[in-house]
């Protein structure tokens, strides 16, 4: 199920047993969009090997829109949101997203088509799922070239995950959104590890005498410096939740702020709208949207 604005089934059930539902809450002139769903049990017990039902997962998504309204902010769409399981065959695979409004809908529609493949080798789907993520990516960067919005690519931002039988969380983000693991009250950026190293070079002008510095990526040029990365991150008993995040989030606090923040609230769609509120509170400027992924 995918999310744009107030959209909603009204909290009836899907196909795969999840309790999905929506409500609007207005304060102070605020517009919150709130979505929750908790997974149900309806797997097959007779199954030997760990599924998911052994880690339960619930998540809650939180969008603020309508800023314009009290900020003073341009109107602009709100986020684009997804949360979608899917069974392949013994395997069970959700697709988590927070999108920035302008590629949103491509991508999740990119995703749904060529992620959930029911004729993927089960000892093949997590390398097919980072080989599907990063297509993604480059499919819609040249989607947004073709459109004649090249000065919008750098500025598109999105982070989704793909949690494979609650055992592996391959992620990616472009621009400012992020995704963060909390492990053991530890936040750790997913993708962070993965971006290329900065150099910085000092230089010596013989004619002048006076010293420069010049800062560059480690094994990149300029243009590449944003192209998104694909990580795997095990999923653990020390593993609690996962953030995922836009811009607005991330302008104005740390990984580890948030974690600390939403930590002790068990509630996943408590914990998301705790989070939006704080970024509100602290003024941001950006799209404020999270979503809140907890393994129980």
């Amino acid at each position: 199920m995918y999310h744009k604005g107030l959209s909603g089934n009204g909290g009836k059930e899907d196909g795969n047993g999840n309790d999905n539902g929506s409500i609007n809450i207005n304060s102070s002139g605020m517009a919150f969009r709130v979505n929750f769903f908790l997974t149900k049990d309806g797997h097959d017990k007779g199954v030997i090997r760990k599924q998911s039902w052994m880690t339960p997962i619930s998540y809650g998504i939180q969008v603020v829109e309508n800023r314009y309204f009290f900020s003073g902010l341009d109107e602009s769409e709100p986020d684009f949101t997804i949360a979608q399981r899917e069974q392949i065959k013994d395997t069970e695979v959700w697709l988590f997203g927070v999108f920035d409004p302008q590629i949103g809908d491509r991508i999740t529609k990119y995703l749904q088509t060529n992620l959930f493949d029911k004729e993927f080798k089960q000892t093949r789907i997590k390398r097919r799922t980072k080989e599907t993520i990063k297509k993604a990516n480059m499919w819609i960067r040249t989607k947004l070239r073709e459109g004649k919005q090249a000065h919008e690519t750098q500025r598109a931002g999105c982070t989704y995950v793909t949690v494979i039988n609650a055992e592996k969380v391959v992620a990616t983000n472009m621009g400012d959104y992020r995704a963060v693991v909390c492990k053991d009250g530890v936040a750790d950026q997913i993708c962070e590890k993965h971006h290329p190293r900065i150099k910085r070079r000092w230089s010596m002008n013989l004619f002048s005498g006076t010293l420069h510095m010049r800062i560059r990526t480690a094994g990149s040029n300029p243009s590449k410096r944003s192209e998104p990365v694909v990580a795997v991150e095990k999923i653990d008993s020390d593993t609690e939740f996962v953030i995922l995040a836009s811009n607005g989030i991330w302008q104005v606090m740390n990984n580890q702020e948030a974690v600390n923040l939403v930590r002790h609230i068990n509630h996943p769609q408590e914990a998301a709208e705790c989070l939006a509120k704080e970024a509100l509170a602290r003024m941001s400027k950006g799209n404020i949207s999270c979503l809140i992924i907890r393994f129980d």
